[in-house]
């Protein structure tokens, strides 16, 4: 292994002084002068031929270095690509998000399937208010006679505030939660309209999208002849 001392720099520098450069070799056409003149041509040749060697080593070290690198990021990135596949894939969506959030319409959601066969929305809960507990038991079982409600519940002792004619009014009323099918709430409201005692009556129905299968099918069961007539007389 060559070590590059001070020693033997002093001696090299010294070497390349004393030695003349071809162009102050005087032309010898004896045999000794052409040997001592290509004697330095070879020597000057076979200093380039070292340190061009040398150098293509080392340039070919360093390619080899970066092609080396070159194939260990293409195999980094090879195996981490089942791995970034999802988040490209939300990547992808997420201008159609922007794009819904921006217009203000919510994102389309599928309706949420049904394992027990009943259809969100085809059972409703209609709330009527009346005055006493007696005009509410009588119009509850009317509409039970009539098939235009399956149950109905009385909640006694509510108080209801509102405005009526520009004044403040407060009444203890009895409150009636009617299930029955979304297709007779109009047949429904007609008939407490009928016979309700107030001048504008409350009815107000609100769709039943979740609950006991049994219990949604028998109020279907129970309004379903009503509900497959074309008229409902009160």
């Amino acid at each position: 292994r060559f070590r590059f001392t001070r020693k033997r720099a002093r001696h090299f520098r010294a070497r390349l002084q004393n030695r003349p450069s071809i162009g102050q070799i005087p032309f010898c056409s004896s045999p000794e002068g052409r040997r001592g003149k290509l004697g330095h041509v070879r020597a000057r040749i076979g200093w380039l031929w070292r340190f061009g060697w040398a150098s293509t080593v080392t340039w070919c070290g360093l390619f080899s270095y970066h092609v080396g690198a070159t194939q260990a990021a293409l195999l980094l990135s090879l195996l981490w690509m089942p791995a970034l596949l999802p988040v490209a894939s939300r990547l992808l969506l997420l201008p159609r998000a922007l794009l819904s959030m921006a217009s203000g319409s919510p994102p389309s959601q599928p309706p949420p399937a049904s394992s027990s066969g009943y259809v969100p929305g085809s059972v409703s809960a209609a709330f009527v208010t009346c005055p006493n507990e007696k005009v509410a038991k009588e119009i509850a079982r009317a509409v039970v006679e009539k098939r235009l409600a399956a149950c109905v519940n009385l909640i006694p002792q509510i108080i209801s505030i509102y405005e009526w004619k520009g004044k403040i009014e407060e009444d203890n009323e009895v409150l009636m939660m009617i299930k029955t099918q979304s297709s007779l709430v109009p047949a429904l409201t007609d008939f407490v309209r009928s016979v309700h005692p107030y001048e504008v009556a409350e009815v107000i129905a609100l769709p039943v999208e979740q609950g006991n299968s049994p219990y949604l099918h028998w109020v279907r069961q129970v309004t379903e002849s009503v509900s497959d007539s074309s008229t409902v007389l009160p």
